[in-house]
């Protein structure tokens, strides 16, 4: 696909050239290329609709869907950003955690260019480019120093993680059940409204009214920051099954707003109130980032931004295109390894990992 341009392979910080980030951990096929600066070149992510007859993530499908589509949206991001395959000075992929099919095919086809090319791989962990985002530059006034609180709300994780550098990470809580993304996805489906679930609902939960149905709020005032949204869960279920239905079996449209409305502003609030604990945790934060793809939420960063706000420190959220899964973020957190020398040497030996717990991460 290229000569190596100069470059000596297994060099870990690679040549000058950008860099080609992909990310294959779920259901989005990604790419992005980016200049060594952190720059934009191109960005790519196609969500794949072959999950929609089946109300969910299908890991097998997924796994051939990233087969079946990367390689024409690698070569498109390459020819958006105007860069030869030859011209890249790295390649990186997320390596973990997700489904370990899409990894697998991710993982390898970047390895694989990233061999024939002489540049370096770089195994990105997923979780680590959600919570290296905010350090894009431009998107937080005067960047965003360590160290800082983040609250990751991405897919199965819900957690709140005292970032002190790069690849220093301290869990200070998590949820103990569901995630408030597994429960976005679950109540959605219980009202009716496909998949996916969380943007569905938020949409729904404009028209309702939240104070028409109280529910639960786990965990509120408790000492510490864990979460639990299956009590939640469970009590919208009940809430449903309670309301009136018309001859075909459907609920009303004005039922389920309000009920949207309600679940949304109980996990928005529980949201808050934990990170509101964890800052308590962590006296020395400036700076309150979210990210994950629940961090696309309106309510849910207008109430975390208050909290920011009122606690006198700064606050970042990723543009909505970057809170769901992408390659930028993947690219990004390559570069900052690669300028850190933490890339590591032995990148191509690094196997795909469905379970990669950001706390495992050694500088």
């Amino acid at each position: 696909m290229g000569d190596d341009r100069g470059k000596k392979a297994g060099d870990p910080a690679g040549g000058a050239g950008p860099i080609l980030a992909i990310e294959s951990s779920c259901d989005e096929t990604a790419c992005a290329v980016l200049d060594r600066s952190g720059a934009i070149l191109s960005e790519r992510v196609l969500s794949q609709q072959e999950h929609l007859p089946f109300g969910g993530v299908v890991p097998e499908i997924a796994a051939r869907a990233h087969l079946a589509h990367l390689p024409v949206l690698a070569a498109t991001a390459l020819a958006d950003a105007g860069v030869a395959a030859g011209d890249l000075g790295a390649v990186a992929a997320s390596t973990g955690p997700g489904l370990i099919g899409g990894l697998i095919v991710g993982s390898h086809f970047a390895k694989g260019l990233a061999l024939s090319l002489g540049v370096p791989f770089v195994a990105v962990n997923h979780l680590e480019a959600h919570a290296l985002t905010a350090r894009l530059p431009g998107l937080v006034p005067d960047g965003a120093p360590f160290p800082y609180l983040l609250l990751l709300v991405s897919g199965g994780h819900c957690q709140c993680v005292a970032v002190d550098g790069l690849g220093r990470y301290r869990r200070l809580g998590g949820t103990i059940d569901d995630a408030a993304g597994e429960a976005f996805d679950k109540v959605a489906k219980m009202l009716g409204l496909g998949w996916p679930g969380g943007p569905a609902l938020e949409r729904l939960a404009r028209d309702g009214d939240p104070a028409v149905h109280p529910l639960p709020r786990p965990l509120l005032g408790r000492p510490g920051c864990d979460f639990s949204f299956s009590g939640l869960k469970t009590a919208v279920a009940q809430r449903i099954a309670a309301l009136p239905r018309d001859a075909e079996g459907v609920i009303r449209r004005q039922d389920a707003a309000d009920l949207a409305a309600a679940f949304q502003r109980s996990v928005s609030l529980v949201l808050a109130d934990r990170v509101a604990h964890a800052l308590a945790m962590m006296p020395d934060a400036t700076l309150l980032v979210v990210a994950g793809g629940v961090a696309a939420n309106a309510e849910i960063r207008a109430n975390l931004l208050g909290l920011a706000t009122e606690r006198g420190i700064g606050f970042a959220a990723p543009p909505l295109r970057l809170c769901t899964d992408n390659a930028v973020m993947v690219g990004w957190a390559a570069l900052e390894r690669l300028r850190a020398g933490l890339a590591g040497r032995n990148g191509l030996d690094t196997p795909p990992r469905p379970r990669w717990p950001l706390d495992e991460l050694a500088a």
